[in-house]
């Protein structure tokens, strides 16, 4: 006989209390600000481990990148080394915008490894480039660990995280109406 979670209702109630916050939260003009330069050195340091996608971005320097999601939007320009600046520009050569509206959709569906919906504006050549960038580089989290705590170290903590994964996503997807799929951890 199957029995109700005492907390099913905590499941149902957690994306509305989430999409709520979301569009009654605002932070500091400062604290996004800073996220934003942070987001994009982070990206840089991803691309700096693939050679071929900072040729590729390099090919597309000058052009004017503008990332949009709901209150948020990030414009970015290639530079001729191949990384990311951030722009404050007019007007765009590439615009994609995020029509998912709820960070908890948004966050689940990237959480399972699928792409957001997005409504592409702008130059053809230039959104193919950014979707073989979106479709080819990974951040090597292991990589990084390993400079700070060595290879075993690391190793062993990066599948220790992957069997949690693994076993998170095992447990949502057995739960009725998440939609998730199972498969290997990344």
């Amino acid at each position: 006989m199957a029995t109700q979670s005492p907390f099913s209702w905590a499941a149902q109630a957690l994306p509305d209390a989430v999409n709520r916050l979301a569009a009654n939260f605002q932070p500091p003009a400062w604290v996004v600000d800073e996220s934003v330069n942070r987001l994009v050195l982070f990206l840089n340091h991803v691309l700096m481990s693939e050679p071929e996608a900072m040729a590729r971005l390099a090919r597309q320097k000058g052009q004017r990148i503008e990332l949009v999601w709901d209150r948020i939007q990030l414009q970015l320009t290639p530079t001729p080394a191949g990384l990311l600046e951030r722009g404050r520009f007019e007007g765009f050569d590439l615009r994609l915008t995020v029509t998912e509206e709820s960070p908890a959709s948004l966050a689940s569906a990237l959480a399972r490894g699928d792409k957001p919906k997005v409504r592409i504006e702008g130059d053809v050549q230039l959104a193919a480039e950014i979707n073989w960038l979106i479709d080819h580089v990974r951040w090597d989290a292991e990589e990084d660990l390993a400079r700070l705590i060595g290879d075993a170290p690391a190793h062993n903590l990066a599948q220790a995280a992957r069997q949690a994964m693994a076993a998170l996503r095992s447990f949502v997807a057995q739960r009725p109406g998440t939609g998730l799929r199972t498969g290997s951890a990344a």
